[in-house]
């Protein structure tokens, strides 16, 4: 089972915020909400959204800078500004910094979605996407893995499961988080579904006795790095 496309919408405006969330929530999209460019900062590492739809001028931290640390961090997600200044050295600037796309207010919610469309369509079919971190490579649409020569081969949910973490390598994932993304909804708290996923994909990536990649961090949650 697979999650609904979540988006993050960062803008100081509530009633941008209201708008754009109830449209986006009718097409389906679960939909995160920031008043703040640190507030965005913060559901951005907590949700691990899609995509995120954010204005540039924020009081405090403002658009740009958002998506300078989202950067700076690593974060490949999708990013769609929103603002009121419609000049080209504007646009230029917030796409030199790391923005996807750019749409000027006022805009038509009709135009918001199909630049959300066209930016989700980007990301998931980027033609032949692998991803690859220390010697496990990935094929995203083949839905393959390896270890150096070696093929491993995966159940739906050890593809999702191995997809987040390659998504996000380095970074400790919370138990709440992969739940979330994964399973779409949350077991009881007494489940060991996940650690027992877990186990099944260690098992698979170290099954030649290869170096562990997929590490717990106690009390917190699990991480992809390198020992």
């Amino acid at each position: 089972m697979t999650e609904a496309t979540r988006i993050l919408v960062i803008d100081d405006d509530p009633k941008i915020r209201a708008v754009v969330r109830r449209g986006l929530a009718y097409e389906g999209y679960r939909v995160v909400e920031a008043a703040s460019g640190a507030e965005g900062l913060e559901k951005a590492r907590e949700h691990l959204p899609s995509l995120v739809i954010l204005d540039v001028m924020m009081p405090g931290i403002d658009g740009l800078e958002v998506t300078r640390r989202l950067r700076a961090a690593g974060d490949e997600v999708a990013i769609l500004m929103l603002t009121a200044r419609d000049e080209v050295k504007d646009r230029v600037e917030g796409l030199e910094t790391g923005a996807d796309d750019y749409l000027v207010k006022p805009f038509s919610f009709e135009e918001l979605l199909a630049r959300v469309h066209a930016l989700l369509r980007r990301r998931s079919t980027p033609g032949g996407e692998v991803l690859r971190f220390a010697d496990l490579e990935f094929d995203v649409d083949v839905r393959e893995a390896r270890r150096g020569a070696r093929r491993i081969e995966l159940t739906t949910t050890e593809y999702n499961l191995l997809l987040l973490f390659m998504r996000h390598p380095r970074k400790v994932l919370t138990r709440d988080i992969i739940m979330e993304h994964v399973w779409a909804y949350d077991f009881d708290g007494e489940s060991n579904v996940l650690e027992v996923y877990v186990r099944y994909l260690r098992g698979k990536l170290e099954a030649d006795g290869e170096a562990r990649l997929l590490h717990t961090v106690r009390g917190a949650g699990y991480v992809l790095k390198e020992a």
